[in-house]
């Protein structure tokens, strides 16, 4: 099976990286040696990094077997990975993984240092980075991932060359759930349309009866907002649920790696942790409660994400638009909130859970973030009323 079965909707991109990594074999090829893959989030720019690392490593477009399970697990000696729990990467997390990129490849074809979410770099982590993204070893290629190629210095981005991945279509991702996972079809479909063609959150909603539970409450909620003490409540909730949303991605994830590491020192379970190997498991700890922060923060943005789709909804049946709705499952709710505002109002609430989501991005308190955009579109409600 070639590595590049399992990708969708990314013919162009595919193309790229394959004749690329054909091309990286032949002597007299002077191959690109730092990428950047951009795209909106959940168009596969990770999964792509790591097919590319796949073929480059193996010496063989389609990827070998034994180099393609290595890499899944992350394993392979001659891949670096750079993805932060935190908020921000920091110079100190790329020193190291720098070091590294100068080694000669261990088993395969080339050394392959992958950086997930660079925008996520300091500027200062960035200016760190520019000599080796101009000048790697001759056998070492960076691929870094971002958003968008805004969402760098303009200095890296004069050093790499960029592949700019689309949003697969719903079609494309329901298929990949079917096919991959076994998904029912029609849950599959729902699941990829709900999900706005993200893929992990697709995958998430087709196989979590909870995600999808934790979703549907929280645009009911958002439909029965008529107060001020309502949206605080609300705003509450959604925090609320946020952490559930949270909490169950990275519970299971933190016991796994906690067992593993407790492993790894020579304990059995239950076993008192000796004093010298204490800080190891707290250095654990500190980076897991980072990821909580992260994932916390992932949460209310999905949330808001989802709130964003309903009022796009709202506002197209407002304006008797011909185009597919997101939520067609609350058809009869969102004709109702469409019916007691206007399309002004609509697009106010729409501008308010934008700048609640550039706010908590500015490290803005969440739950008053929240409760901002909830009282905002209440309070264009009231200004309307009194002009009408």
């Amino acid at each position: 099976m070639s590595v590049w079965t399992e990708l969708t909707g990314q013919e162009q991109a595919i193309a790229v990286f394959r004749t690329a990594a054909e091309a990286a074999g032949a002597p007299s090829h002077q191959m690109t040696h730092s990428w950047l893959i951009t795209g909106p989030p959940g168009s596969g720019r990770s999964n792509l990094a790591y097919a590319f690392a796949t073929a480059l490593i193996s010496g063989d477009p389609d990827g070998d077997r034994p180099t393609r399970i290595q890499v899944e697990a992350r394993s392979h000696p001659d891949l670096h990975v750079l993805a932060t729990e935190g908020v921000i990467i920091k110079r100190d997390d790329v020193r190291e993984i720098v070091r590294r990129s100068h080694y000669a490849p261990s088993v395969g074809r080339h050394r392959v240092i992958i950086v997930e979410d660079a925008d996520r770099m300091t500027e200062q982590t960035s200016n760190f980075l520019l000599k080796e993204l101009e000048e790697p070893p001759e056998r070492t290629v960076w691929i870094l991932c971002a958003p968008s190629e805004a969402d760098l210095i303009p200095t890296i981005r004069s050093r790499v060359r960029t592949v700019r991945l689309q949003m697969p279509t719903v079609a494309e991702v329901a298929a990949l759930l079917v096919r991959r996972d076994g998904v029912d079809a029609e849950l599959a479909e729902r699941s990829a349309r709900e999900a706005q063609c993200h893929i992990g959150m697709a995958h998430r909603l087709a196989t979590s009866e909870e995600a999808r539970r934790r979703r549907g409450e929280t645009l009911r909620l958002a439909l029965e907002v008529r107060s001020a003490a309502t949206a605080v409540a609300t705003a509450a909730r959604f925090l609320e649920i946020a952490g559930d949303d949270a909490k169950a991605i990275t519970e299971l994830r933190d016991a796994e790696e906690r067992e593993h590491a407790l492993h790894s020192l020579g304990l059995a379970p239950g076993q008192a942790v000796p004093p010298a190997l204490r800080p190891q498991l707290k250095a654990l700890e500190d980076d897991q409660k980072r990821r909580a922060t992260r994932s916390l923060r992932d949460g209310i943005d999905r949330i808001l994400v989802d709130l964003a789709s309903l009022y796009r909804d709202i506002l197209l049946i407002q304006l008797d638009a011909d185009v597919d709705l997101v939520n067609r499952e609350l058809l009869d709710p969102m004709r109702r909130a469409a019916a007691s505002a206007t399309p002004a109002r609509t697009l106010a609430t729409l501008d308010a859970i934008q700048q609640a989501r550039e706010r908590i991005e500015g490290n803005v308190q969440p739950a008053l973030a929240l409760e901002a955009m909830l009282v905002s579109a209440i309070r264009t409600a009231t200004t309307e009323r009194g002009a009408a």
